[in-house]
């Protein structure tokens, strides 16, 4: 089906609790508490300009981004918007949507300095490629996979960059592992116990933080913002892993 033929549907204070989030459309019972945290999550980001909008589709296709100063990612971009998230479902890619979306977010950041994105080398975010069609350009970057992409509307304006303990990507004085995360993603509220049973099992200290804030988010060490994992102090992966996927790295972990 054609993009033209598919509406494009925000989500706000009035319609949020009939909507579905597009990315927990797979989600069952056992974490459907994530979409109710993350609900809430987003009611509070709307009161500070946060956008989030989806085309109405099977698939998962959806944009969210929200001015810089109030973004839950590890950056320094004031007068910018800030995309937190892209995403277009395998299923829908190569059709248009991704391309809608972000013309969506130019529209609604055009009397600003411009557009950020934290885009990574590695799976999980979007691939960084839709933003260069679309003009961005790599700004910035910090270890280990991570690069800051802007578009700017304002030539004079300063470039948007990570802050220094994403550049860092080191908790200082902290042992053994660490997740930090947050309620934008209504998957990690499931997947951090089972990362805490799966490190208890081979015995090795487990600890979680929430980001309560943007202010923890700018401030983490990882340069995703909203979710890291730390081994010892230093950044290891910002992924919301699947267990078997998390158990391989515990097995690496127990390795050294």
């Amino acid at each position: 089906m054609k993009k033209d033929f598919l509406p494009i549907i925000s989500i706000d204070p009035s319609n949020i609790e009939k909507e579905d989030l597009c990315c927990a459309k797979s989600m069952d019972k056992k974490n459907s508490e994530g979409v109710i945290l993350k609900k809430k999550w987003m009611l509070e980001r709307f009161e500070e300009g946060m956008i989030f909008k989806k085309i109405q589709s099977s698939a998962k296709i959806f944009i969210e981004y929200i001015p810089a100063e109030y973004a839950w990612r590890p950056i320094t971009a004031d007068g910018y918007m800030c995309i937190h998230c892209l995403w277009v479902s395998g299923s829908a890619q190569g059709k248009g949507f991704g391309h809608a979306l972000l013309a969506e977010c130019e529209k609604d950041s055009k009397n600003m300095n411009g557009v950020t994105v934290v885009t990574s080398k590695k799976p999980f975010l979007t691939d960084k490629k839709i933003f260069l069609k679309h003009g961005f350009e790599v700004c910035d970057s910090a270890e280990p996979y991570f690069e800051l992409l802007v578009k700017k509307y304002n030539k004079k304006a300063e470039d948007p960059k990570f802050n220094s303990p994403a550049k860092s990507g080191v908790i200082k004085k902290s042992k053994g592992l660490m997740v930090a995360y947050s309620r934008q993603c209504p998957f990690s509220n499931y997947y951090i116990h089972e990362m805490e049973k799966a490190a208890l099992q081979v015995k090795i200290p487990f600890r979680a933080q929430i980001i309560e804030s943007c202010e923890d988010a700018q401030n983490l060490a990882s340069p995703y913002g909203t979710f890291g994992v730390f081994y010892d102090g230093k950044f290891i992966s910002h992924e919301i892993m699947s267990i078997g996927r998390f158990e391989k790295l515990l097995a690496g972990i127990k390795l050294k």
